[in-house]
């Protein structure tokens, strides 16, 4: 899974690759809405052209309140972005509406400070570049410019004006060749995944081939020659029809073996894996290394079911923290998210309930205490 990260080299910009490749929970994701944060300090100075306009006390009011609305919503508009990103989902679903709220804001702002309203424009530029599509977002900083550098040469040519205009227009570039640059790694990293797929494709129907091919002609060889020894020697016709039955049984076991790497999952590869997810989700895991407290007939099962739970976690939970707790006869895999809510059941988990009820056990899900975060549970 692609990380993004607040990048602290541009305005608050809410999505940008990851640059820490350590394992474990990135620092930026835990705290990155401190690096967003920062950023809003630049608004003090429409506060300060607000308070100091001499406007009356209702205008003043009804000012500093969209400026900060204009605060709030880009806080929680970035860290839902990150959410986003983290998970690799669309982030145009609701980052359009936030990024209407934002621009309805610095609208808002005009018939108070006017020109000022532009320092509004360098956050909805970066903002916009992370939560549109590419297309959208290079238009917007494209009219974002256009907008700053009109009102500095038609309405207010003041240095402060071309200043402001200079600013959006680097926030522009900078969050456009980062967008640019995440876009691409995103890009190449799919295209390593279907590589690895079509290659892993090719082994198999090369092992297939070189054990179907060599076990088929051997056994089609020695068939010919049963078939011409039924009457003259029955004997070593039963001989060789023996070996045919043998070389068949040797043919299917190394097949399933083959086939088998595709299939098979093993508790020991399925723990490491899902320390990697939680920890490329961002999620503070806590997982055993050791799959030896398992019964080892239950160690496959429980294997689909960890692999399953941890696709969920990352994918839908928005949670934290992930526990992972292993037993004999058991598997807990608890988090620290927003729980079920009213989702309905997925096709995942249902798959994952046939299994384990195929297997004699039993699989729970349920929202944790206080209604955060979900429980799941397999007793077999």
């Amino acid at each position: 899974m692609t990380q993004r990260a607040s990048v602290s080299g541009v305005p608050g910009a809410p999505g940008g690759p990851a640059t820490d490749p350590a394992p474990g929970r990135n620092p930026w994701e835990r705290f990155g809405w401190v690096v967003q944060s920062v950023w809003l300090v630049f608004l003090v100075f429409p506060v300060i052209a607000i308070v100091s306009s001499g406007l009356p006390a209702w205008q003043v009011v009804l000012g500093l309140a969209l400026v900060l609305t204009f605060a709030v919503v880009y806080g929680l508009g970035a860290q839902h972005l990150q959410r986003l990103h983290r998970r690799c989902a669309p982030t145009q679903r609701r980052g359009v509406g936030y990024l209407l709220v934002l621009a309805g804001c610095a609208v808002g702002l005009v018939p108070l400070i006017g020109a000022g309203s532009l320092g509004f424009l360098p956050f909805v530029v970066s903002f916009g570049m992370f939560a549109l599509p590419l297309a959208w977002s290079i238009a917007l900083g494209i009219a974002c410019v256009a907008i700053a550098t009109a009102v500095a040469v038609f309405v207010d040519p003041d240095e402060g004006t071309w200043v402001v205009a200079i600013i959006v227009f680097a926030v522009g570039a900078m969050t456009g060749a980062v967008r640019l640059m995440t876009d691409r790694g995103e890009d190449y990293e799919r295209i390593s995944r279907d590589l690895a797929i079509v290659e892993e494709r090719e082994r198999v129907a090369r092992d297939v081939h070189d054990v179907l091919g060599h076990s088929l002609t051997v056994v089609t060889v020695k068939a010919e020659l049963a078939e011409r020894l039924v009457d003259l020697d029955p004997e070593r016709a039963k001989g060789e029809l023996a070996e045919i039955q043998a070389l068949s049984r040797q043919a299917l076991a190394e097949i399933r073996a083959t086939v088998g790497g595709l299939r098979v999952a093993r508790l020991g590869d399925e723990l490491a894996s899902a320390r990697t997810a939680l920890a490329g989700a961002g999620i503070e895991g806590h997982v055993p290394d050791d799959p030896s407290a398992v019964d080892p007939r239950h160690r496959t099962v429980l294997a689909w079911v960890l692999r399953e739970a941890t696709t969920n976690v990352v994918r839908h939970s928005d949670a934290d923290a992930c526990w992972v707790e292993l037993e004999s006869n058991r598997l807990t895999v608890r988090d620290d998210g927003r729980g079920l809510g009213e989702r309905p059941e997925g096709n995942g988990i249902r798959g994952l309930r046939e299994r384990v009820e195929a297997a004699g056990g039993r699989l729970s899900i349920e929202t944790g205490p206080e209604g955060h975060g979900t429980v799941l549970e397999v007793v077999l």
